[in-house]
């Protein structure tokens, strides 16, 4: 499974209903600010990197495609989309 599809599985377990990848989550209404830090938590687990405090920006976590850019960004262009 690619990074994108690993979000896209985590976040749907979440979220009740059907996403594209640039539907803003939290523009929906659809979670929460403890959502949030769950999502953030995730990615340092299931990628096994740190965010950073400038990273926390909402712009990176807002969309499946924008978790996406944020993974692949800082894992480098080697790694698997």
């Amino acid at each position: 499974m690619d990074v994108r599809d690993r979000i896209r599985s985590y976040i749907g377990a979440k979220v009740a209903q059907p996403l594209e990848d640039d539907d803003d989550i939290f523009e929906l209404g659809l979670v929460d600010s403890l959502f949030g830090l769950q999502l953030v938590s995730f990615v340092e687990q299931e990628f096994g990197m740190e965010v950073d405090g400038d990273d926390l920006d909402i712009d990176n976590f807002c969309s499946i495609a924008a978790i996406n850019r944020f993974v692949v960004g800082k894992m480098g262009a080697g790694f698997a989309q």
